[in-house]
């Protein structure tokens, strides 16, 4: 297998995949991630077999923690639109919540940021009580790029939306299934096993009436594209001004991006450091 895979797939059948998260020791989202996510997203799209897929990690207390903040953005803002015409970020998202098959996040760990934009895509999520949940991105002056905006007010009400998007704290996957941010809470000594149960029996329905049942439900409930496409072009107007550069040093100078430093409650910590400021 290629150490520069970010996404493993291991296709347990014809019907079912597993995909494992792997980009270093916290699991970040980089601009490798964004074409890898294109070019897998691209695969499902044209399996006419697949029927669902699970994604997990196996990096222990993270699922996805974040976007790379040492990696190049302008890289990913000058990446050519995928297929909805939006941006390869978002358009990865978009086209991953629209695939012809079901979709399930297995959450166990931290899961932030674009972590976050990544499992609001997928159909459902079932998570651990190791899971953290959350959109920090306002503490270090930005406005979140992937869509949660979009995502978050038609899952949890408007009122949660802006207390999980405006407070920027950390959200217990416990409090998570209480508002609706995740399908439900399960022990993490059974998440596993209960995630393949359910990815199995959805596997071995026909595929015609999954993708039926999706496109209906989907016509309620997603977003419209130009809604991801102000995100994002609102992400791209805030990151990496240069007032906020001091405060992203000194997360880094705290163990940014580390699994032992301010990663472990980085929702919760940015907003004490700024309180303080």
């Amino acid at each position: 297998m290629n150490e520069t895979e970010h996404f493993h797939v291991d296709e347990v059948s014809s019907s079912y995949w597993r995909v494992t998260f792997d980009n270093g020791p916290v699991n970040l989202l980089d601009p490798d991630s964004v074409e890898q996510l294109a070019e897998l997203v691209g695969r499902m799209e044209n399996d006419p077999d697949l029927t669902v897929a699970v994604f997990r990690s196996e990096k222990p207390g993270y699922f996805m923690a974040h976007w790379d903040f040492a990696s190049d953005s302008a890289r990913v803002l000058g990446m050519q639109p995928g297929p909805t015409g939006l941006n390869p970020y978002v358009d990865n998202f978009v086209r991953l919540s629209r695939l012809p098959l079901a979709t399930i996040s297995e959450i166990r760990g931290r899961t932030r940021g674009a972590g976050s934009e990544f499992v609001l895509a997928t159909d459902i999520r079932f998570a651990s009580e190791q899971a953290t949940l959350g959109q920090f991105e306002i503490g270090v002056g930005t406005v979140p790029g992937g869509g949660p905006m979009a995502r978050l007010g038609r899952l949890v009400g408007r009122g949660r939306a802006l207390e999980i998007l405006l407070g920027g704290d950390d959200i217990p996957a416990a409090l998570a299934a209480d508002y609706g941010y995740v399908n439900r809470l399960v022990p993490d000594a059974q998440i596993e096993e209960f995630t393949d149960a359910f990815a199995r029996r959805i596997a071995s329905f026909e595929k015609v009436a999954v993708t039926g049942i999706k496109q209906l439900v989907d016509m309620a409930t997603l977003p419209d594209d130009e809604e991801f496409a102000r995100g994002l072009a609102a992400y791209f107007a805030t990151a990496g001004r240069p007032e906020n550069r001091p405060f992203i040093r000194m997360l880094f100078d705290k163990g940014l991006q580390q699994p032992d430093g301010i990663e472990t409650d980085l929702g919760t910590a940015i907003g004490r450091l700024r309180l303080r400021a």
